[in-house]
């Protein structure tokens, strides 16, 4: 088959297995057999760039890295809405809308109102050319490229008949926009965190910072790995498609598009109030948060004939949730101790009920939060639940403080196996060093090496790791490869899970083993960044370990590197190549990944490593905006890194140069001139290169 008849069928197909997923729920294919398919396709796109379709669904998966987002016009003003805690200002908006409307009929539409980042995408010919966040309500950024990355958020419109089933394509306008809501979906913000504390990063504060920060990265890979969301809510177009409200969301879900289906028409405001009360505890069941409703007008008509202030529409108005907390008592602290030996506090409480689920546990992070809230055990504290899936204390009811009240003695030696605690400078945990004995850090390494994003090796989960490790069938994940079907087929154990007060059954039956040697056979196909991943080097994530194979090119390469040549790899810095650094210097580490590589996981890459010619810039920092003359942006980078110097993603005051090209970033410039960072032309940068 010709290239760009497979490229053609590779992206239909792909396309339509998107569709059924994150549409439909249904899963047609496994998860093999589609990276299979995406992995065919990423190489025939490269390989014949002039076919890509601007549908095609390797821009999911993100790559694309750009230095400066350009700025983009809204062609409709993206307003703030008018907010109001208050029931009797719900009221009184009503009694406006009345009086602007004389009196004539009129309904609402109520949706949730979540908490995210507003997104603008506009379609050309039922394709997606441009995404953009709000701003200032007039002009945003372009982030096309990372709204591609979500998967729910259509490439390109295929409208159908759902009665005729034929297409009808003339439906759609030439030219419209829809705007929604981006998130961090509360699970995967839970992932991320548990991630980010597994590699000893600090965690992020909440779901929506993170949606927006993530929103804002350069590189569109990043970006994906994320897996953000979006909910779309507005619907706009120069032609009158719609006469009302209501009809663009149902249009807008048939269109493919992620319409939450939690809004609801009411026909009065007392029909409001009821679905408010509904959504006031039901919002916490969602996988995202909420922070009230909003209310609008339902026809197209009467909101032009209401009109807009200079701030806001005057058909529509934000209402908000007090945010929902609890006061109870500390009963104890539990300190749990993760992969790279971090101390977590959980607080265990007398169990009340908030937002409608009981809860008996919340996060304490860290010593320094326990410091900072001044709590005591047998403290009364408040409790809340704003979003995040873990309930936090967020204070203590210091006229409820009695003299049973106890400091709280943070421990000296590891809960799990007595290792004295060490705290490192400048860090908020405290760590057990007992890295190869402490059991609960035995037991995550292996979690984190069979995770989809390292070794994919997923039905070893819910429990089984833990069995193998009782039956003394595995020490490292390394003896995962040297496991038989026959040691597996038939072993069991009984779980019994303190929080819930039930027994739990763990089996290897001859389905689960079959499944659980295809699984470890099947992860030898896994790339090297995979494996460095799966590795589990301290400060090490996802994205960082694709840029250190992307620059060493061989694990061998990487092994041998001295700390200076680890320090230059971009993004990297001198505490993840300290790191690197003391994990090879290791002997038992070494063995590791030599018993790995004999096992036939990928020990190399075909990307090309970066070879040294020089220090001159060995040292400093730089980034770059703009376009060059005898420079492409990865040739830029390239020689940056073969001369010993480092990139850096943004501006700061760690920047020792900002190299300027043709079609320069304002902003960037801007930013320099703001923190006086020397800003240098291509030619200046050469001469650098010859020093």
């Amino acid at each position: 088959m010709i290239p760009e008849q497979r490229i053609i069928e590779l992206t239909d197909q792909i396309n339509w297995y998107n569709d059924q997923y994150y549409q439909n729920s249904i899963s047609e294919v496994d998860d093999f057999t589609f990276d299979q398919l995406l992995q065919e396709l990423t190489l025939l796109e490269k390989q014949y760039p002039q076919y890509v379709r601007p549908d095609s669904p390797t821009a999911r998966v993100g790559g694309t890295i750009s230095k400066d987002f350009a700025t983009v016009y809204h062609r409709f003003p993206m307003l703030s809405l008018g907010n109001t805690y208050s029931e009797a200002d719900l009221v009184e908006f009503d009694s406006r809308v009345r009086r602007g409307l004389r009196d004539e009929p009129y309904e609402y539409i109520c949706e949730l109102k979540f908490d995210g980042v507003a997104l603008s995408m506009t379609y050309e010919n039922g394709v997606l050319v441009q995404g953009a966040t709000r701003g200032d309500g007039v002009r945003g950024d372009d982030i096309t490229n990372n709204i591609r990355t979500i998967r729910t958020v259509p490439l390109r419109v295929k409208v159908t008949n759902s009665s005729a089933g034929a297409e009808r394509r003339s439906a759609v306008p030439p030219l419209f926009e829809v705007r929604g809501e981006g998130f961090l979906p509360l699970a995967e913000f839970e992932r991320i965190n548990k991630e980010r504390e597994d590699i000893g990063e600090p965690l992020l504060a909440n779901p929506r910072n993170a949606a927006s920060g993530t929103f804002k990265q350069q590189n569109s890979a990043a970006v994906a790995q994320r897996r953000l969301d979006c909910y779309v809510y507005s619907f706009l177009a120069e032609e009158t498609i719609f006469h009302t409200h209501e009809e663009s969301l149902v249009a807008m879900k048939n269109w493919g598009f992620n319409v939450s289906p939690t809004w609801r028409k009411c026909a009065d405001i007392q029909e409001v109030m009821r679905y408010i009360d509904e959504w006031n505890t039901k919002r916490y069941d969602l996988p995202l948060g909420t922070d009230g409703i909003v209310l609008k007008v339902n026809r197209y008509d009467q909101q032009a004939e209401l009109g807009f202030t200079a701030k806001s529409p005057r058909w529509a108005i934000a209402f908000k949730y007090k945010a929902l907390g609890a006061s109870t008592t500390l009963n104890g602290i539990q300190y749990q101790v993760g992969r790279t030996g971090a101390v977590t506090p959980v607080a265990m409480l007398t169990p009340v009920l908030l937002a409608g689920t009981v809860v008996k546990r919340a996060s304490l992070h860290n010593a320094n939060e326990i410091e900072r809230l001044g709590v005591m055990l047998h403290d009364t504290v408040f409790v809340e639940k704003g979003g995040e899936i873990i309930p936090k204390i967020t204070g203590v009811d210091l006229t409820r403080r009695t003299a049973q009240s106890q400091p709280i003695q943070y421990p000296a030696q590891c809960p799990a196996c007595g290792t004295p605690l060490i705290r490192r400078e400048k860090e908020a945990h405290f760590y057990c060093p007992n890295e190869k004995g402490c059991p609960p850090q035995r037991q995550a390494r292996f979690e984190h090496f069979i995770q989809r994003r390292a070794m994919n090796i997923e039905t070893l989960g819910e429990g089984k790791i833990e069995l193998l490790i009782d039956r003394g069938l595995v020490q490292t994940p390394a003896d995962l490869y040297n496991l038989r079907a026959d040691q597996l087929l038939g072993i069991e154990k009984i779980f019994f899970d303190e929080e819930s007060g039930k027994k739990r059954v763990v089996s290897f039956r001859e389905k689960t083993v079959e499944n659980i040697m295809t699984a470890i056979e099947r992860s030898k196909a896994q790339p090297l960044s995979n494996v460095l991943f799966a590795l589990g080097i301290r400060y090490v994530g996802n994205t960082t370990a694709e840029r250190i194979v992307a620059y060493f090119g061989s694990m061998e390469a990487l092994m041998e590197a001295p700390l200076e040549t680890l320090a230059n790899v971009p993004d990297v810095g001198p505490r993840i190549a300290q790191s690197l650094a003391d994990w090879f210097a290791d002997p038992d580490n070494r063995i590791y990944v030599e018993r790995l590589r004999a096992a036939g996981l990928q020990m190399a890459t075909d990307r090309k490593a970066v070879i040294r010619e020089g220090d001159s810039l060995a040292g400093r920092t730089f980034l770059y905006t703009g376009t060059f003359a005898n420079y492409s942006r990865e040739d830029l980078e390239a020689k940056i890194t073969a001369h010993g110097g480092r990139l850096l993603s943004g501006i700061s005051k760690k920047l020792n140069y900002l190299i300027v090209g043709e079609n320069a970033g304002p902003s960037k410039i801007a930013n320099a001139q703001k923190l006086n960072v020397p800003m240098i032309s291509e030619d200046e940068f050469m001469a650098m290169l010859k020093e």
